[in-house]
Protein backbone atom coordinates (compact mmCIF):
# COMPACT_ATOMS: atom_id res chain seq x y z
CA UNK A 1 0.00 0.00 0.00
CA UNK A 2 1.59 3.00 -1.03
CA UNK A 3 2.14 5.86 1.58
CA UNK A 4 -0.17 8.78 1.97
CA UNK A 5 0.83 12.40 0.20
CA UNK A 6 1.67 14.67 2.96
CA UNK A 7 2.42 18.78 3.02
CA UNK A 8 5.15 20.30 5.00
CA UNK A 9 2.94 20.09 8.44
CA UNK A 10 2.81 16.59 7.63
CA UNK A 11 -1.30 16.68 6.57
CA UNK A 12 -2.29 14.15 4.78
CA UNK A 13 -3.52 15.49 0.87
CA UNK A 14 -6.47 14.93 -1.17
CA UNK A 15 -6.33 13.54 -4.49
CA UNK A 16 -5.51 16.20 -7.00
CA UNK A 17 -3.55 17.90 -4.08
CA UNK A 18 -0.38 18.67 -4.05
CA UNK A 19 2.65 21.42 -2.32
CA UNK A 20 5.38 22.62 -4.68
CA UNK A 21 8.91 23.17 -3.45
CA UNK A 22 8.23 26.84 -2.11
CA UNK A 23 5.20 26.36 -0.38
CA UNK A 24 2.46 26.71 -3.03
CA UNK A 25 -0.40 24.83 -2.61
CA UNK A 26 -2.18 23.21 -5.91
CA UNK A 27 -4.96 21.61 -6.95
CA UNK A 28 -6.00 20.25 -10.61
CA UNK A 29 -9.15 19.20 -11.66
CA UNK A 30 -10.91 18.84 -14.85
CA UNK A 31 -13.87 21.98 -15.59
CA UNK A 32 -17.54 21.09 -16.97
CA UNK A 33 -16.08 21.32 -20.28
CA UNK A 34 -13.69 18.61 -19.76
CA UNK A 35 -10.68 21.04 -19.53
CA UNK A 36 -8.10 20.32 -17.22
CA UNK A 37 -7.34 23.27 -14.90
CA UNK A 38 -5.52 24.34 -11.66
CA UNK A 39 -6.24 26.42 -8.45
CA UNK A 40 -3.41 27.88 -6.32
CA UNK A 41 -2.87 28.99 -2.96
CA UNK A 42 -0.83 29.69 0.27
CA UNK A 43 -2.78 28.33 2.58
CA UNK A 44 -4.53 24.91 2.46
CA UNK A 45 -7.56 25.39 5.28
CA UNK A 46 -9.04 28.57 6.01
CA UNK A 47 -7.48 28.84 9.26
CA UNK A 48 -3.70 28.28 8.08
CA UNK A 49 -1.35 31.72 8.52
CA UNK A 50 -0.69 33.49 5.43
CA UNK A 51 3.41 33.07 4.94
CA UNK A 52 5.33 36.80 5.41
CA UNK A 53 5.10 38.99 2.26
CA UNK A 54 2.24 36.98 0.66
CA UNK A 55 -0.87 38.75 -0.44
CA UNK A 56 -4.36 37.63 0.83
CA UNK A 57 -6.02 34.80 0.00
CA UNK A 58 -8.82 32.19 0.22
CA UNK A 59 -7.20 28.58 0.91
CA UNK A 60 -7.04 26.20 -0.99
CA UNK A 61 -10.21 23.88 0.04
CA UNK A 62 -12.47 26.83 0.04
CA UNK A 63 -11.80 27.35 -4.02
CA UNK A 64 -11.68 23.73 -3.89
CA UNK A 65 -15.42 23.51 -2.21
CA UNK A 66 -16.72 26.85 -4.60
CA UNK A 67 -15.42 25.25 -7.53
CA UNK A 68 -17.11 21.77 -6.89
CA UNK A 69 -20.24 24.08 -5.82
CA UNK A 70 -20.29 25.67 -9.29
CA UNK A 71 -19.98 21.98 -11.30
CA UNK A 72 -22.73 20.74 -9.12
CA UNK A 73 -25.02 23.78 -9.62
CA UNK A 74 -23.80 24.38 -13.57
CA UNK A 75 -21.91 27.11 -13.47
CA UNK A 76 -19.65 27.64 -15.85
CA UNK A 77 -15.80 28.39 -14.72
CA UNK A 78 -14.69 32.20 -15.08
CA UNK A 79 -18.00 33.69 -16.46
CA UNK A 80 -17.73 32.26 -19.78
CA UNK A 81 -14.25 34.42 -19.55
CA UNK A 82 -16.52 37.34 -20.17
CA UNK A 83 -15.39 40.63 -19.30
CA UNK A 84 -17.80 43.23 -18.25
CA UNK A 85 -17.95 45.08 -21.75
CA UNK A 86 -17.77 42.11 -23.63
CA UNK A 87 -20.84 40.97 -21.13
CA UNK A 88 -23.16 44.02 -22.23
CA UNK A 89 -22.09 43.99 -25.92
CA UNK A 90 -23.56 40.30 -26.02
CA UNK A 91 -26.81 42.11 -23.97
CA UNK A 92 -27.28 45.18 -26.36
CA UNK A 93 -26.85 43.15 -29.63
CA UNK A 94 -30.03 40.72 -27.93
CA UNK A 95 -31.71 44.13 -27.73
CA UNK A 96 -33.55 44.28 -31.15
CA UNK A 97 -35.94 46.71 -32.00
CA UNK A 98 -35.35 49.37 -29.70
CA UNK A 99 -35.86 52.82 -30.17
CA UNK A 100 -32.94 54.79 -31.94
CA UNK A 101 -32.81 56.56 -28.47
CA UNK A 102 -32.22 54.08 -26.28
CA UNK A 103 -29.04 52.69 -29.16
CA UNK A 104 -27.69 55.76 -28.68
CA UNK A 105 -28.31 55.44 -24.85
CA UNK A 106 -26.01 51.53 -24.90
CA UNK A 107 -23.65 52.82 -27.19
CA UNK A 108 -22.35 55.48 -24.60
CA UNK A 109 -22.71 53.23 -21.86
CA UNK A 110 -20.36 50.63 -23.81
CA UNK A 111 -17.81 54.22 -24.40
CA UNK A 112 -17.42 54.59 -20.80
CA UNK A 113 -16.96 50.74 -20.09
CA UNK A 114 -13.70 50.95 -22.92
CA UNK A 115 -12.04 54.05 -21.14
CA UNK A 116 -12.70 52.19 -17.59
CA UNK A 117 -10.30 49.61 -15.62
CA UNK A 118 -13.65 48.27 -14.62
CA UNK A 119 -14.71 47.12 -18.03
CA UNK A 120 -11.77 45.08 -18.27
CA UNK A 121 -12.82 42.88 -15.69
CA UNK A 122 -13.90 39.66 -15.87
CA UNK A 123 -17.72 39.01 -15.00
CA UNK A 124 -16.87 36.26 -12.23
CA UNK A 125 -14.41 38.40 -10.04
CA UNK A 126 -16.73 41.64 -9.81
CA UNK A 127 -18.65 41.27 -6.23
CA UNK A 128 -21.31 43.71 -5.09
CA UNK A 129 -18.53 45.90 -3.14
CA UNK A 130 -16.87 46.10 -6.35
CA UNK A 131 -19.95 47.58 -8.27
CA UNK A 132 -20.95 49.86 -5.57
CA UNK A 133 -17.46 51.35 -5.35
CA UNK A 134 -16.93 51.34 -9.27
CA UNK A 135 -20.76 53.67 -8.96
CA UNK A 136 -19.11 55.69 -6.32
CA UNK A 137 -15.74 56.21 -8.47
CA UNK A 138 -18.49 57.58 -11.25
CA UNK A 139 -20.04 60.65 -9.01
CA UNK A 140 -17.40 61.42 -6.76
CA UNK A 141 -14.38 61.59 -8.83
CA UNK A 142 -15.68 61.42 -12.55
CA UNK A 143 -18.51 64.33 -11.47
CA UNK A 144 -21.10 62.07 -13.11
CA UNK A 145 -24.92 62.95 -12.32
CA UNK A 146 -26.84 60.87 -10.17
CA UNK A 147 -29.24 60.53 -13.36
CA UNK A 148 -26.04 59.73 -15.69
CA UNK A 149 -25.09 56.78 -13.17
CA UNK A 150 -28.96 55.77 -13.31
CA UNK A 151 -28.95 54.92 -16.89
CA UNK A 152 -25.19 52.99 -16.60
CA UNK A 153 -26.73 51.05 -14.01
CA UNK A 154 -29.57 50.22 -16.06
CA UNK A 155 -27.37 48.90 -18.71
CA UNK A 156 -25.22 47.20 -16.60
CA UNK A 157 -28.08 45.68 -13.82
CA UNK A 158 -29.87 43.58 -16.65
CA UNK A 159 -27.09 42.28 -18.80
CA UNK A 160 -25.41 41.00 -15.30
CA UNK A 161 -28.82 39.31 -14.59
CA UNK A 162 -28.77 38.09 -18.29
CA UNK A 163 -25.34 36.14 -16.90
CA UNK A 164 -27.10 34.73 -13.91
CA UNK A 165 -29.76 33.04 -16.35
CA UNK A 166 -27.23 31.25 -18.39
CA UNK A 167 -25.56 30.17 -15.41
CA UNK A 168 -22.20 32.23 -15.96
CA UNK A 169 -22.34 33.76 -12.60
CA UNK A 170 -24.27 32.93 -9.58
CA UNK A 171 -25.15 36.75 -8.20
CA UNK A 172 -25.78 39.46 -9.74
CA UNK A 173 -23.74 42.24 -8.39
CA UNK A 174 -25.98 45.24 -9.66
CA UNK A 175 -28.67 44.38 -7.93
CA UNK A 176 -29.38 46.68 -5.66
CA UNK A 177 -30.84 50.21 -4.86
CA UNK A 178 -28.85 52.68 -6.34
CA UNK A 179 -30.20 55.65 -4.09
CA UNK A 180 -28.48 53.42 -1.03
CA UNK A 181 -25.45 53.95 -2.54
CA UNK A 182 -24.32 57.52 -4.44
CA UNK A 183 -26.04 60.79 -3.40
CA UNK A 184 -29.22 61.33 -5.65
CA UNK A 185 -28.19 65.16 -6.95
CA UNK A 186 -30.54 64.82 -9.37
CA UNK A 187 -32.80 69.21 -9.54
CA UNK A 188 -36.43 68.42 -8.86
CA UNK A 189 -38.67 70.17 -11.20
CA UNK A 190 -40.72 71.77 -9.18
CA UNK A 191 -44.54 73.58 -10.58
CA UNK A 192 -43.80 77.72 -11.00
CA UNK A 193 -46.72 78.82 -9.24
CA UNK A 194 -49.66 80.71 -11.09
CA UNK A 195 -48.14 84.53 -10.88
CA UNK A 196 -44.70 82.65 -11.76
CA UNK A 197 -45.99 81.59 -14.91
CA UNK A 198 -47.86 84.38 -15.67
CA UNK A 199 -45.39 86.87 -15.62
CA UNK A 200 -43.20 84.74 -17.93
CA UNK A 201 -45.88 84.27 -20.03
CA UNK A 202 -46.56 88.27 -20.54
CA UNK A 203 -42.46 88.80 -20.92
CA UNK A 204 -42.26 86.24 -23.74
CA UNK A 205 -45.46 87.83 -25.66
CA UNK A 206 -43.66 91.33 -24.77
CA UNK A 207 -40.01 90.99 -25.87
CA UNK A 208 -39.26 91.93 -29.41
CA UNK A 209 -37.34 88.62 -30.03
CA UNK A 210 -39.07 85.77 -27.82
CA UNK A 211 -42.87 86.98 -28.37
CA UNK A 212 -42.60 84.40 -31.74
CA UNK A 213 -42.05 81.62 -29.51
CA UNK A 214 -45.14 82.81 -27.69
CA UNK A 215 -48.14 80.51 -28.71
CA UNK A 216 -45.73 77.32 -28.24
CA UNK A 217 -45.30 78.26 -24.84
CA UNK A 218 -48.88 78.68 -24.03
CA UNK A 219 -49.36 75.76 -24.99
CA UNK A 220 -47.12 74.01 -23.43
CA UNK A 221 -48.26 75.22 -20.28
CA UNK A 222 -51.69 75.06 -21.07
CA UNK A 223 -52.03 71.33 -22.26
CA UNK A 224 -49.09 69.39 -20.59
CA UNK A 225 -47.98 68.11 -23.61
CA UNK A 226 -44.40 66.54 -23.33
CA UNK A 227 -41.96 68.75 -25.73
CA UNK A 228 -41.22 65.54 -28.14
CA UNK A 229 -45.06 65.01 -28.57
CA UNK A 230 -45.01 68.84 -29.20
CA UNK A 231 -42.91 68.97 -31.55
CA UNK A 232 -43.93 66.43 -33.74
CA UNK A 233 -47.40 67.69 -33.96
CA UNK A 234 -48.59 68.33 -37.35
CA UNK A 235 -51.26 70.52 -38.92
CA UNK A 236 -53.30 66.88 -39.53
CA UNK A 237 -52.98 66.47 -35.81
CA UNK A 238 -55.29 69.80 -34.76
CA UNK A 239 -59.15 69.71 -35.31
CA UNK A 240 -60.47 72.86 -34.53
CA UNK A 241 -63.87 71.53 -35.04
CA UNK A 242 -63.96 68.97 -32.34
CA UNK A 243 -61.72 71.27 -30.66
CA UNK A 244 -59.41 68.34 -29.57
CA UNK A 245 -55.40 67.40 -30.11
CA UNK A 246 -54.72 64.20 -31.47
CA UNK A 247 -51.69 62.53 -30.23
CA UNK A 248 -50.44 59.19 -31.42
CA UNK A 249 -46.73 59.87 -31.91
CA UNK A 250 -43.33 62.09 -30.87
CA UNK A 251 -40.34 63.32 -32.78
CA UNK A 252 -36.59 62.64 -31.81
CA UNK A 253 -33.58 63.55 -33.41
CA UNK A 254 -30.59 61.02 -32.86
CA UNK A 255 -27.12 61.69 -31.76
CA UNK A 256 -26.12 61.30 -35.70
CA UNK A 257 -28.67 64.03 -36.33
CA UNK A 258 -31.62 62.11 -37.44
CA UNK A 259 -34.58 62.72 -37.36
CA UNK A 260 -37.16 60.00 -36.41
CA UNK A 261 -41.01 59.51 -35.50
CA UNK A 262 -41.55 56.92 -32.97
CA UNK A 263 -44.83 55.83 -30.71
CA UNK A 264 -45.49 57.68 -27.73
CA UNK A 265 -43.74 56.83 -24.75
CA UNK A 266 -46.20 54.73 -23.42
CA UNK A 267 -49.27 53.35 -24.21
CA UNK A 268 -51.45 55.85 -22.21
CA UNK A 269 -49.45 58.23 -24.37
CA UNK A 270 -51.14 57.64 -27.22
CA UNK A 271 -54.48 60.05 -26.13
CA UNK A 272 -56.70 62.70 -28.05
CA UNK A 273 -56.59 66.04 -25.48
CA UNK A 274 -59.45 68.13 -25.43
CA UNK A 275 -58.46 72.74 -26.19
CA UNK A 276 -59.14 75.20 -24.24
CA UNK A 277 -60.45 78.59 -26.68
CA UNK A 278 -57.11 80.09 -25.87
CA UNK A 279 -55.05 76.81 -26.61
CA UNK A 280 -57.16 76.88 -29.90
CA UNK A 281 -56.60 80.43 -30.96
CA UNK A 282 -52.80 79.66 -30.42
CA UNK A 283 -52.92 76.68 -32.71
CA UNK A 284 -54.31 78.80 -35.51
CA UNK A 285 -51.90 81.61 -34.95
CA UNK A 286 -48.95 79.33 -35.40
CA UNK A 287 -50.38 77.72 -38.57
CA UNK A 288 -51.32 81.00 -39.95
CA UNK A 289 -47.57 82.11 -39.76
CA UNK A 290 -46.03 79.15 -40.30
CA UNK A 291 -43.84 79.54 -42.79
CA UNK A 292 -44.05 77.21 -46.31
CA UNK A 293 -40.67 76.04 -47.27
CA UNK A 294 -39.90 75.23 -50.84
CA UNK A 295 -40.04 71.13 -49.81
CA UNK A 296 -42.19 69.91 -47.06
CA UNK A 297 -40.15 68.01 -44.68
CA UNK A 298 -41.29 64.63 -44.78
CA UNK A 299 -40.49 62.78 -41.38
CA UNK A 300 -41.61 58.88 -40.78
CA UNK A 301 -44.34 59.44 -43.40
CA UNK A 302 -45.57 62.49 -41.61
CA UNK A 303 -45.33 66.36 -42.82
CA UNK A 304 -47.15 69.66 -42.17
CA UNK A 305 -44.62 70.10 -38.49
CA UNK A 306 -46.13 73.12 -36.67
CA UNK A 307 -42.35 75.10 -36.43
CA UNK A 308 -39.87 74.76 -38.44
CA UNK A 309 -35.99 75.76 -38.18
CA UNK A 310 -33.62 77.89 -39.99
CA UNK A 311 -32.89 74.67 -42.82
CA UNK A 312 -36.56 73.64 -43.11
CA UNK A 313 -36.33 70.71 -40.60
CA UNK A 314 -38.76 70.26 -37.78
CA UNK A 315 -37.66 72.00 -34.19
CA UNK A 316 -37.09 69.73 -31.97
CA UNK A 317 -36.79 69.06 -27.98
CA UNK A 318 -33.29 70.58 -28.18
CA UNK A 319 -34.25 74.13 -29.60
CA UNK A 320 -37.19 74.35 -27.23
CA UNK A 321 -35.07 73.82 -24.20
CA UNK A 322 -32.60 76.94 -25.47
CA UNK A 323 -35.02 78.87 -26.32
CA UNK A 324 -36.37 78.89 -22.29
CA UNK A 325 -32.83 78.92 -20.89
CA UNK A 326 -32.33 82.31 -23.02
CA UNK A 327 -35.38 83.79 -22.00
CA UNK A 328 -35.12 83.01 -17.94
CA UNK A 329 -31.41 84.35 -18.39
CA UNK A 330 -33.03 87.64 -20.34
CA UNK A 331 -35.87 88.14 -17.77
CA UNK A 332 -33.20 87.64 -14.72
CA UNK A 333 -30.91 90.07 -16.37
CA UNK A 334 -33.40 92.98 -17.09
CA UNK A 335 -35.61 92.46 -13.84
CA UNK A 336 -32.41 91.85 -11.36
CA UNK A 337 -34.68 89.04 -9.99
CA UNK A 338 -34.19 85.08 -9.89
CA UNK A 339 -37.29 83.29 -12.03
CA UNK A 340 -37.01 80.39 -11.13
CA UNK A 341 -35.57 77.36 -13.62
CA UNK A 342 -38.28 76.97 -16.40
CA UNK A 343 -38.13 73.99 -18.87
CA UNK A 344 -40.60 72.47 -21.50
CA UNK A 345 -40.90 69.88 -18.83
CA UNK A 346 -41.72 72.39 -15.74
CA UNK A 347 -44.72 73.60 -18.22
CA UNK A 348 -46.02 69.92 -17.80
CA UNK A 349 -45.21 69.65 -14.47
CA UNK A 350 -47.08 72.77 -13.88
CA UNK A 351 -50.07 71.97 -15.44
CA UNK A 352 -50.49 68.47 -13.91
CA UNK A 353 -49.88 70.06 -10.39
CA UNK A 354 -52.08 72.77 -11.10
CA UNK A 355 -55.01 70.57 -12.42
CA UNK A 356 -54.44 68.93 -9.50
CA UNK A 357 -54.92 71.65 -7.03
CA UNK A 358 -58.09 72.56 -8.64
CA UNK A 359 -59.43 69.21 -7.46
CA UNK A 360 -59.09 67.25 -10.59
CA UNK A 361 -60.43 63.86 -10.65
CA UNK A 362 -56.92 62.08 -10.78
CA UNK A 363 -58.31 59.65 -13.34
CA UNK A 364 -58.60 62.31 -15.63
CA UNK A 365 -55.23 64.12 -14.62
CA UNK A 366 -54.14 60.23 -15.83
CA UNK A 367 -55.08 60.43 -19.26
CA UNK A 368 -54.58 63.86 -20.13
CA UNK A 369 -50.93 63.33 -19.16
CA UNK A 370 -50.93 60.46 -20.78
CA UNK A 371 -49.00 58.65 -17.12
CA UNK A 372 -49.06 54.93 -17.70
CA UNK A 373 -49.42 54.60 -14.09
CA UNK A 374 -51.47 56.55 -12.00
CA UNK A 375 -49.09 56.97 -8.75
CA UNK A 376 -46.82 59.23 -11.72
CA UNK A 377 -49.94 61.36 -11.28
CA UNK A 378 -50.73 61.15 -7.85
CA UNK A 379 -46.51 61.56 -6.92
CA UNK A 380 -47.92 65.11 -8.51
CA UNK A 381 -50.15 65.94 -5.21
CA UNK A 382 -46.80 66.04 -3.20
CA UNK A 383 -45.83 69.47 -4.47
CA UNK A 384 -49.26 70.89 -3.60
CA UNK A 385 -48.24 74.02 -1.26
CA UNK A 386 -49.35 74.41 2.61
CA UNK A 387 -51.71 76.89 1.24
CA UNK A 388 -53.67 74.33 -1.21
CA UNK A 389 -54.06 72.19 1.80
CA UNK A 390 -55.40 74.76 4.25
CA UNK A 391 -57.98 75.85 1.55
CA UNK A 392 -59.21 71.70 1.44
CA UNK A 393 -59.43 71.36 5.30
CA UNK A 394 -61.62 74.64 5.41
CA UNK A 395 -63.81 73.50 2.49
CA UNK A 396 -63.82 70.06 4.35
CA UNK A 397 -65.08 72.19 7.85
CA UNK A 398 -67.70 73.61 6.05
CA UNK A 399 -69.59 70.54 4.50
CA UNK A 400 -69.29 68.65 7.96
CA UNK A 401 -70.70 71.91 9.41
Amino acid sequence: MSEKRRDSKGRILRNGECQRKDGLYQYDYVDMNGKPKCLYSWKLEATDPLPKGKRKCKSLREKEREVQRNIDDGIVPYGGQLTVLELVKKYVLQKTGVRPTTRAGYKTVMNILEKEDFGAKRIDKVKLSDAKGWLIKLQDKDGRSYSSIHTIRGVLRPAFQMAVDDDLIRRNPFDFQLVTVIVNDSVTREAVTHDEKRKFLEFVKNDKHFSKYYEGIYILFYTGMRISEFVGLTVKDINFEEGTINIDHQLQRTNSMEYVIEPTKTNAGTRVIPMSQDVCECFRRIIEKRKSPKVEPMIGGKTGFLYLDKNDMPMVALHWEKYFQHIVEKYNKIYKVQMPKITPHVCRHTYCSHCASSGMNPKHLQYLMGHSDIGVTLNTYTHIDFDNVKKEVKSLEKAVL
